[in-house]
């Protein structure tokens, strides 16, 4: 149970830090009801988190990021991209070897967005579609008709589907996230690749269950200091889901490097669990090669 220092790392949630990262929340304001969050909090779930990472102010924060990531030898990283994102665009332009996209959808947009996810998809080479039901203003479950054109177009594509599941940190109602939601769309979209982000707790005893029934269903560690892996979650990679976890970060929004790479060989993983943990699950599911 050694943590292998000499594997490229693939992290599948990390952000090219600014000198100001307030602008990534404003989706969810209308949903946030409470003071702290709309006029306290630097990010929605502030309340939940320690020492949240600021790049202050730096010459180049796509060289600052590559720099991280050489220090914690993290091979290539998941960054978010849309239209207005310049930085995110000019990393994937300058940097492929490095970076791959992914594109948070909001499916109360529609056919707008299967069509965006196909431009994207020719422009960027997309590798993945995100969710955050309980983001989206208004909500979306899981399971609702509006995400099945989406679901439908990734299979098409052959690009997989990262969804938030679990309580979500942000002061929202979680309703739409409950991990009891994912049986359907596992069910109903057998060739579609999901991976459940940001923890799925308090359900993560059934997150593991459901992988155990749904070979295209996966777990990413999002969100979540190493030091707070779900036990359940640990114990189902170092038995029969060896090939459904996979590493996140959350840098920088929530957690630094520092503090992962610090906690990450505290976790009990067996010797032939790490390399699929840390690369090679990412490589298949994400057709990284």
């Amino acid at each position: 149970m050694v943590f292998p220092k000499e594997i490229g790392v693939i992290d599948l949630m990390m952000q090219i830090p600014g000198a100001d990262n307030s602008g990534w929340y404003e989706f969810m304001k209308p949903l946030l009801l409470d003071s702290e969050s709309r006029e306290t909090f630097k990010m929605p779930a502030q309340y939940m988190f320690k020492d949240i990472p600021d790049a202050g102010e730096q010459p180049d924060y796509i060289d600052y990021t590559l720099a991280l990531m050489d220090r914690f030898n993290i091979e290539r990283a998941m960054i978010g991209i849309d239209d207005d994102n310049a930085i995110a665009q000019q990393a994937l332009r300058q940097h492929p070897d490095r970076f791959f996209p992914s594109y948070e959808a909001n499916p109360n947009n529609a056919m707008a967005e299967v069509r965006k996810i196909e431009r994207l998809h020719r422009e960027f080479g997309l590798k993945v579609v995100t969710g955050f039901p309980s983001g989206l203003c208004p909500q979306v479950p899981i399971n609702d008709k509006k995400w099945y054109p989406i679901y439908a177009k990734l299979v098409e594509l052959g690009l997989p589907c990262c969804v938030c599941v679990g309580v979500p940190g942000p002061r929202l109602p979680m309703a739409p996230q409950k991990v009891e939601l994912l049986d359907e769309v596992c069910w109903f979209f057998p060739e579609l690749k999901v991976v459940m982000r940001h923890g799925a707790e308090p359900w993560d005893e059934l997150a593991c269950k459901l992988m155990l029934k749904y070979p295209n269903l996966h777990y990413s560690t999002s969100a979540f200091s190493p030091k707070y892996y779900p036990r359940s979650v640990i114990d189902f990679a170092n038995t029969r889901g060896a090939e459904q976890v996979l590493y996140a970060g959350y840098f920088p929004m929530g957690i630094s490097l520092e503090r992962i790479f610090r906690e990450l060989p505290e976790v009990p993983l067996k010797d032939e669990v790490w390399p699929k943990f840390l690369r090679d699950n990412a490589r298949r599911v994400f057709a990284l090669d």
